[in-house]
């Protein structure tokens, strides 16, 4: 043998060698197929097709896993996780290569038992890593209600007065439907148009941007989420839900959806209309159309179009007291609003994958908006609260009084008259590509939105000074009589890079660039018409739009009436750029996001007001660090602790030094040494999930200061009761909150449940307040302290549900320049839910509640309420299709409708003139027709 053979025999020994050495492997991740969602410590393993066991491993914190194989050919993966039903998936290994098996998603087991759904030992809640999945059938409501009163029962949810819904003391922002965007991810238009018999289960889950979900880097815009997982025998075919009801005091309601199921497609129709809500007397109509598409790993679609329309008779009467000085302020009004609204709105995301390491996501987008408002408002101010003198501070007699003794300040009269009409579109461009197996990857984004506006309004406002005498030596009036026109123009677009590479197997740092340039345009025009009397708007402006009845008032043309003063033209340009640096660290048991972004800032402002034309520039510095960890204890145990710190600017317009007196009652200074102010925000949050007890405990602790915050410095007239605000620097702005949530079955089978829920806020207020002009000014601190506690209980088996719960709200209030006004509140409440199930398909439900107000000023604040709700309904037809509802609302008509809020400056409490109290009967049918002969006969002999 030559030495060329030799080498030869070598080259292939050692060729085959590294061909051994090279190993095959097959990576993928593992999802929710509900929502996407990625499935922690999931576990894969990897057969042979005789079903021999070759290895096997547990997904990472992004679902992702890889498994080395010795040899090429065919194989089985085998996906199972608790909670999901278990999947296989076939794959071929070629020799030497890395197999991409794709997204693996895994179904939640759900066990149904045709019509008889076993319920009394379905936990109410389980915890599954950062999301709480609430089973809807622990949660029993009235027949044919909306998810809006299912989301009411769910541990650690509240829904407040203005619709603002937050659950574990996070503010939901969006509303999603099988884990996908539905109607925009409104969230109101979801709760309350949706019906709550089609939901199987309850997601609540903080979910992070697009890009974040890509490639797993916190960048700080996760929002929190409620994703409802529709019940599986409503996802075939046709259904159809509807219900509608009439009753007394000319009640109304209807609400319908409909949708279909065609392999990959859903269309989703939903419309409503009703006359229930609260707030005032409202009237509400909705329509809108969702659909989604979906190919699995290739091509996702979710749009809709709605339009919204609403027609409101709003009376509320409001009693303020204003901590602006050491006598004290105070005011009330009362106020007859009309307004109504149509609003059409269409949106669309759209991901793309062309192959496994590209996505392209694609969301457009188009709001049009028209309003009418038209009102009439009487408000008064007082040197003491006048609910010590009279019962009715604004009557003709309780300004009588008043006056006769010397407190009043002043009264205003105002009438007015509005219109206006708004429109945008916009879109946003994202694309994502993997540039390896091991995290490396790039992400381009790019968003433009362009928007116009014209709206008109009219203020007719009478003035009385009790303390200001005119040169006769009688009380000072004053009358004012503005028309606005106002067209603006809006326009801003963003083009942003990011790229993340993989330092260590488990550290990962990511680095982006992004440059956004916004500009706005208004162009305000401003009639005076002082000379015009009170007296000669009485007669007109008393319907929408009533534009004619004002101008034949003019003995001019409406140019002439132009004020060039109080006209006001600003043009805003915004550019910035903003650079992102973050690490992440990943591990079996923890994870780390830390960061900093820093914002440098380009604003250039023209405005053109009170005769003074400004043309500045200001260039500054945002600065924004943040640090995210998650320690887990087990897969249903961790504690999360998260700090962002951010700068905020004054706006450019705060800082002019102009005087704005245009309102004698409500005048308005610059100041141009305003400093930007940073925020603090620290957040501890633990959780913990025992299965075997379905046992939840959770708890928190949330702080937030600010250095240099903007506070308004308020210069009170003690004369003409008029107020003069500065934005001044101030220090001393916190707020911190504790809560702990708890609940419990207390026996095996889930029968018997118990729960708390706690809170404790405490918010420390500073302002600076100005006494009557004088060159000094003082620190106001307002300490607010409340604390909330509610224990409930539930007993429930297949056809009773009871239930009872108990509750306390305490709010303190202290003032430092006003301590002989301290308050001390509270709201006391106790009650029970009774739901009971027949076999011949009726079913009886019933709430009463004690709720009790102490603490208040005024006398008709401090009640005791008992409201009493109760429902009875018969089912007809074959699977209860049909179901006729007798529904009594507030049967003892003792339900009030009262607000209050307090923050540094002043106290309000608000009254509305919702209808609490009516009777209603109600019609619901469901139909579900399933696709295909086939699923028919099976559907007919499952029946």
């Amino acid at each position: 043998m030559n030495l060329r053979h030799i080498a030869i025999y070598f080259l292939l020994m050692f060729s085959c060698v590294c061909a051994y050495a090279q190993k095959s492997s097959i990576s993928g991740n593992v999802v929710d197929a509900a929502n996407d969602s990625v499935l922690f410590r999931a576990t894969v393993q990897l057969l042979k097709t005789d079903t021999t066991f070759v290895g096997g491993v547990l997904t990472d914190d992004m679902g992702r896993f890889e498994i080395k194989v010795d040899a090429p050919g065919k194989y089985i993966l085998k996906v199972s996780n608790m909670g999901y039903l278990e999947r296989m998936h076939d794959v071929v290994v070629s020799a030497g290569r890395k197999t991409d098996a794709g997204s693996i998603k895994l179904e939640q087991s759900v066990t149904l038992l045709g019509e008889a759904v076993v319920t009394a030992n379905v936990p109410k809640v389980v915890v599954q890593e950062d999301t709480f999945v609430y089973n809807a059938a622990a949660y029993r409501v009235a027949e044919g209600s909306a998810i809006e009163e299912l989301v009411k029962k769910l541990p650690g949810a509240r829904i407040e007065e203005d619709g603002t819904v937050t659950i574990n003391g996070k503010q939901v922002k969006k509303f999603m439907l099988d884990g996908r965007e539905f109607m925009g991810g409104d969230v109101q238009n979801g709760l309350k148009n949706l019906p709550a018999d089609i939901v199987d289960k309850i997601k609540s889950y903080d979910e992070k941007s697009d890009l974040a979900k890509l490639t797993g880097i916190d960048d700080g815009n996760e929002v929190t989420v409620l994703d409802f997982t529709v019940k599986k025998e409503m996802k075939k075919g046709f259904n159809v839900n509807t219900n509608v009801g009439y009753g007394t005091h000319d009640r109304y309601a209807g609400r319908f959806m409909g949708a279909r199921f065609y392999g990959d497609l859903r269309y989703t129709l939903i419309s409503n209309m009703n006359n229930t809500g609260n707030g005032g007397k409202r009237r509400s109509k909705m329509t809108g159309l969702n659909i989604n598409y979906e190919k699995r790993d290739k091509l996702k679609i979710d749009g809709g179009i709605r339009w919204n329309h609403s027609d409101n008779d709003n009376w509320s009467r409001s009693s303020v007291e204003s901590f602006v000085n050491q006598t004290g302020a105070f005011s009330n009004s009362e106020n007859q609003n009309y307004s109504r609204s149509d609003g059409w709105n269409a949106n669309m995301k759209l991901e793309w994958k062309p192959d496994t390491m590209t996505t392209i996501t694609f969301r457009p987008s188009f709001n049009y908006s028209m309003n009418d408002g038209r009102g009439f408002s009487s408000s008064a101010s007082y040197k003491e609260d006048p609910y010590i003198y009279v019962d009715d501070p604004l009557s003709e007699e309780g300004i009588g009084v008043m006056d006769d003794n010397g407190l009043m300040v002043n009264r205003r009269r105002n009438k007015s008259l509005s219109n206006g009409s708004n429109w945008s579109t916009g879109a946003s461009l994202q694309f994502f590509r993997k540039l390896n197996s091991k995290g490396r990857n790039i992400a381009l984004n790019g968003n433009i939105n362009y928007g116009k506006g014209n709206n008109k309004s009219l203020s007719a406002s009478n003035v009385h000074f009790y303390l200001v005498q005119d040169m006769f030596g009688n009380d000072s009036t004053y009358q004012t009589n503005r028309y606005n026109v106002s067209p603006s123009d809006n326009v801003s677009y963003s083009l942003r890079a990011t790229y993340t590479e993989p330092l260590l197997k488990n550290v990962f740092l990511q680095m982006s660039y992004q440059y956004q340039y916004s500009h706005s345009m208004s162009d305000r025009k401003t009639y005076n018409f002082e000379r015009i009397a009170e007296e000669a708007w009485n007669d007109i402006m008393n319907g929408y739009r009533d534009w004619n009845s004002m101008f034949e008032l003019f003995e001019q043309p409406l140019e002439y009436y132009l004020d060039e003063d109080l006209s006001r033209y600003a043009e805003h340009n915004n550019y910035n750029h903003n650079i992102n640096v973050q690490l992440r660290v990943v591990d079996e048991k923890y994870n780390l996001n830390a960061g900093i972004v820093v914002r440098p800032q380009r604003s250039h402002l023209i405005q053109d007001y009170w005769g003074m034309l400004v043309d500045t520039v200001r260039t500054v510095t945002n600065i924004s660090p943040t640090v995210n960890f998650r320690y887990r204890f087990s897969k249903f145990s961790d504690i999360k602790f998260t700090y962002r710190g951010s700068t905020s600017q004054p706006s450019i317009t705060s800082m002019l030094d102009i005087t704005d007196d245009s309102n004698p009652l409500y005048i308005s200074k610059g100041n141009p040494g305003l400093k930007p102010s940073f925020t603090s925000n620290i957040n501890l949050n633990f959780k913990s999930h025992a299965m075997k007890h379905q046992r939840n405990i959770t708890a928190g602790a949330r702080f937030s200061t600010t250095r240099n915050s903007i506070s308004n410095m308020v210069t009170y007239d003690e004369k003409t009761g008029g107020r003069t605000t500065q934005p001044q620097n101030i220090n001393g702005n916190w707020n911190g909150s504790l809560n702990f949530s708890f609940n419990t079955s207390i026996d095996t089978s889930g029968v018997w449940t118990v729960g708390t829920d706690s809170r404790v806020n405490y918010d420390h207020y500073v302002s600076y307040i100005n006494l009557n002009n004088d060159a000094s000014s003082e620190k106001n601190v307002t300490h607010s302290t409340s604390f909330r506690e509610n224990i409930w209980g539930n007993f429930r088996n297949d056809w009773l549900d009871v239930g009872v719960h108990a509750s306390v709200n305490y709010n303190m209030t202290r003032n430092m320049l006003q301590s002989n006004n301290n308050m001390d509140t509270w709201r006391y409440s106790y009650g029970m839910d009774v739901d009971i199930k027949a076999p011949w398909g009726m079913s009886f439900w019933t709430s009463i509640n004690q709720s009790s107000r102490r603490g208040y000023n005024e006398k008709s604040m401090n009640t005791d309420e008992l409201i009493w709700n109760m429902q009875i309904s018969q089912s007809f037809l074959k699977k209860k299709a049909l179901k006729l509802m007798l529904e009594f609302k507030d049967i003892l008509r003792e339900q009030s409708n009262f607000s209050r809020s307090i923050n540094a400056n002043s106290r309000n409490d608000t009254e509305y003139n919702t209808i609490n109290s009516y009777v209603m009967l109600k019609v619901q049918y469901k139909m579900n027709v399933f696709g295909g002969k086939k699923a028919r006969r099976e559907a007919r002999s499952e029946g």
